[in-house]
């Protein structure tokens, strides 16, 4: 690739984060053909994910995650 990272850095704002989208999308795409879950994985996501709509008071805030971690 010819592009330096300052070229980059030139593009408005809305371009640039358009151009994170689609690199993070092309980064997904490849990885999921490379990283898969077990089906023990898929199973205990399956678990969480039915124990949160059975209780959904029991999620706890990206803030409050944040914050206990920070504590340390």
């Amino acid at each position: 690739m010819q592009t330096t990272p300052t070229d980059y850095l030139k593009l408005p704002l809305s371009d640039r984060i358009q151009l994170v989208e689609d690199l993070w999308d092309s980064i997904a795409e490849e990885a999921s053909d490379t990283f898969s879950l077990s089906p023990e994985q898929k199973a205990e996501l399956s678990r969480r994910l039915a124990a949160h709509k059975a209780d959904p008071s029991s999620a706890v805030s990206w803030e409050h995650v944040r914050r206990k971690l920070f504590q340390r």
